[in-house]
């Protein structure tokens, strides 16, 4: 047992610092680049913390296990906004820039949308697979193109006032977090911080679920709790750090960018791969229920950033409630 609780402590460690190296150098790398670090955020740092979700659905996949494939997605992407951004939010709130709240959210909302609508049959097949996998590669292209070198600040005055100013790549923010010229560093930084929240994560949730079975607690449990929480932990970790080190943009668009390549790259490549068919049916398995409740935590989180553009502390708690009240619904419903 004392060696599961060292890997717990191992697992949080390669976490924070898998984390602070991915956000360090995605940051400087959107600045060498002259694209802003919401657009790293939203295909680089977000697709590398995905890479847990790729995995699992993937396999699950090819072993046939399609609710697996299925609801990694849907619960992953429920964590990602309600418990992560909650949470981030909570402990700083993030305030973004204001294209995540008019053109990224309802992107995500329509896709998770077009998500349902395609299961209602309770298959996914090839054909559908190659339409959403094809809607990645058009999400990053377009992303990269729409950047610039300029990126939109929102200032909160004490009045609730708002104003809006444009500030140039590469602001004085990097001091706190340390720059790096090189773009092989940077991009070393990247792939080592990756690798950090990923290998962290796994040995984290391996060590938790041994630490768990020997306290008694049921796999079932252990499933519905801990596996879905594991993939989101990269996510997790990098969105905080990013947060705490006033990396707005990425520590949001992470979660945004995540969410969008879970439906389209990962749903997308799982049934390209095999046919994700529905055991028991979309709608009498009750998966037709998390689906909507991750579509109304996206909107609800669209609403809470329509005035300032920003997620405040109350707004934070209130995603964290909603993520506690589906666990509540969920756990029973096994």
């Amino acid at each position: 047992m004392w060696i599961q609780y060292g890997l717990v402590l191992l697992g949080f460690v390669l976490l924070y610092y898998g984390a602070e190296w991915l956000v360090k150098g995605s940051s400087n790398l959107a600045r060498s680049l002259g694209v802003t670090p919401l657009v790293i955020g939203l295909t680089v740092v977000a697709f590398g913390t995905s890479a847990p979700e790729l995995v699992v659905s993937a396999v699950a996949s090819i072993q046939g296990k399609s609710m697996i494939a299925v609801g990694n997605v849907v619960g992953s992407n429920i964590c990602n906004i309600a418990l992560i951004l909650g949470l981030a939010a909570f402990l700083m709130p993030i305030t973004s820039d204001k294209s995540v709240v008019r053109r990224d959210i309802p992107l995500m909302i329509a896709i998770s949308v077009y998500l349902l609508l395609i299961s209602m049959n309770s298959t996914i097949g090839r054909l559908e697979g190659i339409t959403l996998f094809a809607g990645v590669i058009v999400y990053t292209i377009y992303n990269y193109r729409i950047s610039n070198t300029n990126s939109t600040v929102v200032l909160v005055a004490e009045n609730g006032t708002t104003v809006t100013a444009e500030l140039p790549a590469g602001g004085e923010e990097l001091s706190d977090i340390g720059i790096v010229e090189s773009k092989t560093k940077q991009i070393l930084l990247i792939i080592v911080g990756i690798a950090g929240v990923i290998v962290g994560a796994q040995v984290l949730i391996h060590a938790v679920v041994v630490v768990m079975k020997e306290l008694g607690v049921s796999e079932k449990f252990i499933g519905l709790t801990i596996v879905a929480f594991g993939t989101s932990l990269p996510e997790l970790a990098t969105s905080v750090v990013a947060a705490m080190r006033k990396e707005m943009d990425i520590s949001i668009g992470n979660l945004i960018g995540s969410n969008v390549f879970n439906i389209l790259g990962v749903i997308g490549l799982a049934a390209m791969v095999n046919p994700i068919t529905i055991p028991g049916g979309f709608f009498e398995s009750g998966l037709v229920i998390d689906y909507w409740v991750m579509i109304a935590i996206g909107g609800i989180t669209w609403l809470m950033m329509q005035k300032r553009f920003m997620v405040s502390r109350i707004s934070g708690f209130t995603l964290l409630c909603c993520y506690v009240g589906y666990l509540a619904y969920l756990i029973p419903h096994a």
